[in-house]
C-alpha cells in the first residue's frame, strides 16, 4: 500500500473536491482519496493505491477533473 499526497492549486468549492476525488478514484489501484481544501489556495490531496502511481498519471486525472495542478514549489 502507497500513499502520497499532492500540493494542488485551482480548487475552491466542494464540487471542485468531488470532481478531483472522483478522477482520481478510477485510476487503477486506487483505494482512498482525501482532500483537505484550501479555497482559492493550495489544497492536500492524498491517494492511497496498492502500488505506486506516476505523477504524470495524477496531473492528468486533476486536470481532467478542472484543471487542477500539481504545485511543485
Amino acid at each position: 500500500m502507497t500513499t502520497s499526497t499532492y500540493k494542488v492549486t485551482g480548487m475552491s468549492c466542494e464540487h471542485c473536491v468531488n470532481a478531483a476525488t472522483s478522477e482520481l478514484s478510477g485510476l487503477e489501484g486506487v483505494s482512498a482519496v482525501t482532500v483537505d481544501l484550501v479555497p482559492g489556495g493550495v489544497s492536500l490531496v492524498t491517494v492511497t493505491s496498492a502500488e505506486a502511481i506516476s505523477g504524470d498519471a495524477i496531473s492528468a486525472a486533476l486536470d481532467e477533473a478542472g484543471g487542477y495542478r500539481i504545485d511543485f514549489a
